[in-house]
């Protein structure tokens, strides 16, 4: 029976996995703890990062835009546009904004209680959106409605705003 001689060198090479330095089971555990540090990294980051996006479109949003003639033409062709892709697709609305809760004064609580009011709390934009249905799409035949549309933690968020074409029930 032959015994194999064992070299320093030769225990490293049976260390070796294919490509891959073998790991032991602390340097496996120690590596997926790294790993996992990293993985709550990059989502705190990714949280931060759409946290600050966020309060950036709210700031937006609440700012109202300035009214231009070429605003309203640019405007009023990319919403017929739309129109017309979602009317070809036997849609009978169509999401036209989506803002956070928060640019609302009740940050949403009238329109998420379907209240005749809601209109009231809007600011910024959204309030501008309103006052341009208002004032020009309504008149053309078309409703306006406002829904909380998701529920980040349980709790109110963003609201959407739908332009609505069907045909009223009688």
């Amino acid at each position: 029976m032959v015994t194999p001689k064992t070299n320093p060198e030769e225990s490293r090479n049976e260390q070796e996995l294919g490509d891959e330095t073998f790991m032991s089971a602390d340097d496996l555990r120690t590596y997926m703890s790294e790993m996992e540090k990293s993985q709550a990294m990059k989502s705190t980051d990714g949280m931060d990062r759409a946290g600050k996006a966020r309060e950036e479109m709210r700031k937006r949003m609440a700012e109202p835009v300035e009214v231009t003639p070429e605003f309203m033409k640019n405007l009023m062709q990319s919403l017929h546009s739309k129109l017309r892709t979602a009317a070809a697709r036997r849609q009978t609305e169509l999401m036209v904004m989506r803002f956070p809760n928060e640019i609302c004064t009740d940050k949403g609580r009238a329109i998420n209680n379907a209240e005749p009011t809601w209109p009231d709390t809007l600011t910024g934009r959204p309030r501008q959106a309103y006052e341009l249905w208002r004032d020009q799409l309504k008149p053309a035949g078309f409703s306006l409605s406002a829904a909380i549309i998701d529920w980040p933690g349980g709790l109110p968020g963003d609201v959407g705003f739908f332009l609505k074409w069907a045909e009223a029930k009688k």
